[in-house]
C-alpha cells in the first residue's frame, strides 16, 4: 500500500501485480524463518498460465536439514498455489474490494506424506493445480503466488501422526 503514492492514506489502492517482487521470500514467521528450519533448496516452476505449480524438493536429512524446535517426531511439506486479485478502496462504501472478485484469495494446496524426523527422504516433486476454469479469468490485475510450508506432527490417539499447532513455518517462494 505504500507503493500507492497517488492516493491518500487510509484510501490507498493495492496493487501487487505492478509490484509483485514485494512478496517475493516473505516467510509467515517471524521467530523461525522458513530457510532456517528448513535447510534445503526447493526448485520450483510456477506456470501462471495453467495456474500450476511443480517443487522438487531435494533429498532431505531430517538430522541435519532440520530445525526441530519441539523434538516431535513427524513432519510433512506443503505447498500451495493462490491467486490475489489487485484491491481499490471504494469510497461509497468505505471499504476495499478486488478487482477480480472470483480469484481473489483462490487456493490449492498439496500436502506430502508424513515422515519420521529421524531419517532420510529421497527427492521429490509437489504439485499443485487450481482448477483449470479460473485460468480463463486470469488478467493482469491478478497475482498467482507459490508457497511451501513444513509442518510437525506427534502420535494422535490413533497412533497415526496429527499435526501440531504452531510447530512449522512457510514461506512464499515465487509471485507471478
Amino acid at each position: 500500500m505504500k507503493l500507492d503514492t497517488v492516493s491518500e492514506v487510509g484510501h490507498r489502492n493495492l496493487k501487487l501485480s505492478q509490484n509483485k517482487e514485494a512478496l517475493d521470500g516473505f516467510n509467515f514467521n517471524r521467530n523461525y524463518p522458513f530457510n532456517i528450519v528448513v535447510r534445503i533448496s526447493p526448485r520450483w516452476e510456477l506456470d501462471r498460465t495453467n495456474l500450476k505449480a511443480l517443487v522438487i524438493v531435494p533429498r532431505i536429512n531430517a538430522d541435519i536439514d532440520l530445525l526441530n524446535i519441539q523434538k516431535l517426531p513427524y513432519f510433512r511439506l506443503i505447498v500451495a498455489i493462490g491467486t490475489i486479485s489487485d484491491m481499490t478502496f471504494d469510497e461509497t462504501r468505505n471499504e476495499y474490494e478486488p478487482l477480480v472478485p472470483d480469484l481473489q484469495g483462490s487456493n490449492v494446496a498439496t500436502t506430502g506424506e508424513w515422515h519420521k524426523t529421524s531419517t532420510i527422504v529421497p527427492e521429490h516433486i509437489l504439485t499443485a493445480q487450481m482448477d483449470a476454469s479460473l485460468a480463463e479469468e486470469l488478467t493482469d490485475e491478478v497475482s498467482v503466488l507459490l508457497s511451501m510450508a513444513i509442518e510437525f506432527g506427534n502420535v494422535g490417539a490413533t497412533i497415526e501422526p496429527v499435526e501440531v499447532k504452531y510447530a512449522g513455518c512457510g514461506k512464499v517462494l515465487a509471485v507471478r
